[in-house]
């Protein structure tokens, strides 16, 4: 059978294009620019893998595109910009898919806070923003400082301002206006002070297991720049095994049953708060650092 990517993590392909032999299955990448992932490309065999291209930002076109490929059976979703046209062509193929609503909830940042607060899973909820000043300046009093600002479906801490003061609340207001946004508002919620971390997570049929915990290391404020990650964490057992739990509760209230989850939360002095879900593997090396540590080909879980 054939297993299609619409895109993918800048490293990863090798240990999928892995994964996906391992279980008798072909590997095809639809892209709009090979280039993104020439460094692992280069280092693949022609048979190894297919590349199409394709403008994947034109669904009609990537239909197309799959409708071509021979006993296609599923469509991997790993990155959060193109979840949304991965969920409604998985649908419209009858494929394995998180599912369309549960891919609208992860990249809607408002919905995903909100409904972790009435869950008791987050001390706070979010504000929906229109990208105005006006619009900012009164979700900014409304949450008070600190607060963060960001873009409702952004993408790799791109869209964000922490505001602190009233100079910093200025910046964003003049900064805002001719910001590019991938979501059509901004969220504004209280900024969760303390070191961030990620869960790397399988769930299958709603029941999720730990792989293990990142912490991902930041310049200092306000830049916040993701300089390292390191993984495993040891964490004392006590608090592993409420994260355990909580984790589970977490990916169970927005809605995600099924795949590969890498959900960043800060490690605050109240206990874990969730900075974003994402219904993927983890970008960057993460993956690559889980399949060295835990001696095991993780993305096999995702071709599952």
């Amino acid at each position: 059978m054939t297993i299609a990517l619409i895109e993918s993590l800048t490293f990863g392909l090798a240990r999928l294009r892995d994964a996906a032999a391992e279980a008798g299955h072909r590997l095809c990448l639809l892209t709009r620019d090979r280039s993104w992932y020439a460094w692992e490309l280069d280092r693949l065999a022609p048979h190894d893998l297919t590349v199409v291209d394709v403008d994947t930002t034109d669904v009609r076109a990537c239909a197309e595109a799959l409708d071509r490929l021979d006993d296609l059976a599923a469509l991997v979703n790993s990155t959060d910009t193109w979840m949304l046209t991965g969920a409604e062509l998985a649908d419209r193929f009858g494929l394995p898919t998180l599912g369309l609503d549960t891919a609208r909830t992860l990249r809607d940042k408002v919905e995903v806070r909100t409904r972790l607060h009435r869950a008791g899973l987050s001390r706070a909820g979010a504000i929906r923003v229109p990208p105005t000043a006006r619009a900012l300046t009164d979700a900014v009093a409304a949450v008070g400082y600190p607060v963060i600002v960001k873009d409702s479906a952004g993408t790799s801490s791109r869209g964000v301002w922490l505001i602190r003061d009233d100079t910093e609340r200025d910046r964003a207001v003049r900064e805002v206006p001719d910001a590019t946004l991938l979501g059509r508002h901004l969220v504004a919620e209280p900024y969760f002070p303390g070191p961030v971390y990620s869960a790397e997570t399988v769930t299958w049929q709603g029941r999720t297991t730990l792989l293990g915990v990142a912490v991902h290391v930041h310049t200092p404020e306000p830049v916040r720049r993701e300089e390292a990650v390191a993984f495993p964490v040891a964490l004392p057992a006590a608090e592993l095994d409420h994260l355990r739990s909580w984790i589970g509760a977490v990916l169970a209230t927005v809605g995600f049953r099924a795949g590969v989850a890498h959900t960043e939360f800060a490690r605050t002095p109240d206990g874990p708060e969730v900075v974003e879900v994402n219904g993927r593997i983890a970008g960057a090396v993460i993956g690559e650092m889980m399949c060295r540590s835990l001696e095991t080909n993780v993305y096999t879980a995702v071709v599952d």
